[in-house]
């Protein structure tokens, strides 16, 4: 497996509860398409996200281990997959002032946009017709999410998923010329 990031507008928000500061928002949006390039997409499908099986997943600034806002274990950091996606809310130390700095950018809305780390465990390679080609990631292994400045694909996963969907086409033919073969056997 190898380790992916898809990046949204998360539309987070923020607020204080008592002495809490919480940025929460969406890190995942069900069945909308991520853009790898002009004409390759990936949807993450319902269900793709196994919280209980994820285990114990880092929230971050712009996926810097260093600057870690909260974590499922520490309870500093909770995430649910609803029927629009995967939401979070991550309660923000007062005493760190790198992540007072990110919840006051975030108010002002500065920072609005997230990305997640993952591992696909299960996708579907499809295409859609003129040139337009999808995965459907069905299972991924979340390992962080993240709020982030410029969330975007860096050049090598854009030339990485490219090539996934050459190598899928490419197994697409051979499987196709394969039941042909197998079918002229039968009527030969």
């Amino acid at each position: 497996m190898d380790r992916k990031t898809l990046c949204i507008d998360g539309s987070f928000r923020t607020r204080e509860e008592g002495d809490d500061y919480i940025i929460a928002g969406y890190f995942a949006v069900f069945n909308s398409p991520y853009f790898i390039y002009d004409d390759l997409s990936e949807i993450i499908l319902p269900g793709a996200f196994d919280l209980e099986r994820d285990g114990d997943i880092r929230a971050l600034t712009n996926h810097d281990t260093t600057l870690v806002l909260g974590r499922t274990t520490a309870g500093t950091l909770s995430l649910r997959a609803d029927e629009k996606g995967l939401y979070g809310e991550i309660k923000v130390n007062r005493l760190d002032q790198d992540a007072v700095n990110l919840f006051e950018r975030v108010k002002r809305g500065d920072v609005s946009q997230c990305s997640i780390g993952f591992d696909i465990i299960r996708e579907t390679f499809v295409d859609l017709g003129e040139n337009r080609e999808q995965f459907q990631i069905e299972s991924v292994k979340l390992w962080e999410v993240s709020v982030c400045t410029f969330p975007a694909y860096e050049d090598t996963i854009v030339s990485a998923r490219k090539k996934d969907a050459a190598d899928e086409k490419e197994r697409s033919v051979k499987a196709w010329a394969e039941r042909m073969k197998k079918k002229i056997k039968r009527e030969g």
